[in-house]
């Protein structure tokens, strides 16, 4: 790598790596306060399970070569302990391997929202290993690893024999994370008050702004450069989001009668998500819609919650599973060989089989992921009950668990 593209994504790095806090005092923000300490240990230690996990040998099962040809798993002794990592390969294998555990964190601790308020901590630690294993590990072969005809290696089906296209994580990122929300919320039970409002909405909305940022190193690092499409999936990031934050609090107007600050972070991170498959193969106008149809999912499938009475309690499902299925189909309709993926949506002249072929991807996205962290969860409480004892819930997990409190001396 030449050093303009090492810086580059040095900086994406320490970028993404702001999603952690980030995500903490969004979801903190969002919580009750006799749980907000509780929910950002959950978001920053699922970065630490997930590195020490990851450099193990998850590695290999996400970008190692398929296991028997078959594009379903990855070996997971190629890349063991980062062993070849210690020496300058001139291609950014090290660097891109920091990369990539963060993308498996992120990914790993939005899956919190299902366990808010009501899961052992020590149960959650477990959880996160086996989950990064059995659930992204597999899915992330599917959709990262690319065949490599030189070298005679064979990545995920997927990518290489489906022709998914998915920019940054669609499918292994957003809608596995926000069906493996929905599952362990199900295994877990509602609280037993949902009732309690979001704490600290400035504190949500600090959240908001540090994903915003991270999110440009999301997907912009994910240029592998200093380059033409770092620049071009930065606009339709920044597009996206305001896409999706005018979206969703249009819709509360006019659903509720008056636009909320929630709201309005709510439909920044739904814009963001739903860009993120599709933020190399759109023009610039049609970001903006893609923010504004995911911030419209989102506001539907938070609906939807409420209404069947699913205790996902920051809305992980909604805001990343939906919104992220959104951005994946309008790509199959109106991708532009113009934008740098250079392929066109079937309105645009484009093969009618990208239809099928994404909706595929997401089907088995979908139901792989919700199926095996709902087995994941419901064999962990068999053992042993994940979720904490009553009177542990109604003082808080902060300070039955943490021993420990955000406020002083305030009963929230």
């Amino acid at each position: 790598m030449n050093p303009a593209d090492i810086a580059w994504i040095l900086a994406a790095v320490a970028m993404v790596l702001l999603m952690f806090p980030g995500l903490s005092f969004l979801y903190g923000g969002m919580l009750d306060g006799r749980n907000v300490l509780n929910m950002m240990m959950m978001v920053m230690a699922s970065l630490a399970v997930t590195a020490i996990v990851y450099v193990v040998f998850v590695h290999g099962l996400v970008l190692g070569d398929s296991v028997g040809g078959l594009g379903i798993i990855g070996n997971p002794f190629e890349y063991g302990f980062f062993d070849s990592f210690m020496t300058d390969d001139a291609a950014g294998g090290t660097l891109f391997g920091a990369f990539y555990i963060l993308f498996a964190a992120i990914s790993v601790a939005l899956v919190a929202s299902g366990a808010a308020g009501r899961m052992r901590f020590g149960s959650w630690l477990v959880f996160a290993a086996l989950w990064v294993v059995l659930v992204y590990g597999p899915l992330a072969h599917w959709v990262f690893a690319f065949d490599n005809e030189e070298t005679g290696v064979i990545g995920g089906w997927m990518r290489n024999v489906l022709g998914l296209h998915d920019y940054a994580g669609g499918t292994a990122v957003h809608m596995n994370a926000g069906a493996a929300g929905l599952a362990l919320a199900l295994v877990l039970g509602r609280r037993k008050s949902t009732a309690m409002r979001p704490h600290n909405l400035p504190l949500m909305l600090v959240g908001v702004g540090l994903l915003m940022m991270g999110w440009i190193g999301f997907n912009g690092g994910t240029a592998a450069g200093a380059n033409f499409l770092a620049e071009y999936v930065v606009l339709t990031t920044i597009l996206a989001s305001a896409g999706g934050m005018l979206g969703f609090i249009a819709i509360e107007r006019i659903r509720d009668g008056h636009a909320t600050l929630l709201g309005l972070g709510t439909g920044v991170i739904a814009g963001l998500v739903a860009i993120t498959p599709v933020a190399d193969a759109v023009h610039p106008v049609a970001a903006i819609v893609v923010g504004f149809l995911g911030a419209a999912g989102a506001a539907w499938a938070i609906s939807w919650k409420r209404r069947h009475r699913v205790d996902d309690s920051m809305d992980v499902f909604a805001v990343h599973g939906i919104s992220g299925i959104v951005g994946a189909l309008f790509a199959t309709l109106f991708a532009t060989a113009a934008a740098p993926a250079g392929l066109n949506g079937v309105l645009f002249g484009g093969d009618p089989s990208l239809i099928w072929r994404e909706s595929l991807a997401i089907a088995v996205t979908l139901v792989y992921s919700f199926g095996m962290t709902y087995a994941i969860a419901w064999t962990l409480n068999r053992i042993r009950p994940i979720r904490v004892a009553d009177e542990g819930e109604e003082l808080g997990l902060d300070r039955s668990i943490h021993a420990e409190s955000a406020y002083e001396g305030r009963i929230l």
